[in-house]
């Protein structure tokens, strides 16, 4: 699936009645960018999918909205679990900082088959990814951190509702 700036994900749960905006981000490796707190406004949530780098960087995120985050490969003496399961409006989503699509760890492929969730967010590639396969989003917001080797930075925004989730990418 081709990456949009936005685009519509068809995954619907019965009984969806609010809509939830997710703040997504990863990989900010201790830079908290200035942007993120006008970007952010109004999520209800905030998932951060690890590199967080420096611990204060979560107390600056949740000075917006509540945050679950996971441990980065480069996470070191940081108290936080490696993967992370967060019900939100009926959607159940998985965090986890490393995985390769084409080929996963054995240990967290099976974590998404019992788990069985609706979305698994995971980062450390640096690049934006957002595809379905079979009825689970799979979803990296992009590198969130210092400006370097040119790469494009970025957070996103997922917005929950009764008719599926929409993903926008949002530059930094």
């Amino acid at each position: 699936m081709a990456i949009k700036a936005s685009q519509r994900i068809g995954l619907t749960s019965a009984g969806d009645s609010a809509v939830v905006k997710i703040g997504v981000l990863s990989d900010t490796h201790g830079h908290f960018d200035p942007a993120i707190p006008s970007l952010f406004a109004g999520v209800d949530y905030i998932l951060h999918g690890g590199d967080i780098g420096l611990p204060w960087l979560i107390l600056e995120l949740e000075a917006i909205a509540p945050v679950t985050a996971v441990l980065g490969n480069t996470d070191d003496g940081l108290e936080f679990r490696e993967t992370e399961i967060v019900q939100l409006n009926q959607r159940k989503f998985l965090l986890h900082h490393i995985l390769q699509m084409d080929r996963p760890a054995e240990k967290i492929k099976r974590r998404i088959i019992h788990e069985n969730p609706d979305v698994v967010i995971f980062g450390h590639t640096h690049r934006r990814y957002c595809e379905t396969v079979g009825q689970t989003l799979y979803f990296n917001p992009g590198y969130a951190g210092k400006p370097r080797f040119h790469l494009p930075r970025s957070v996103a925004i997922l917005t929950c509702d009764a008719t599926g989730i929409t993903a926008d990418f949002l530059s930094l």
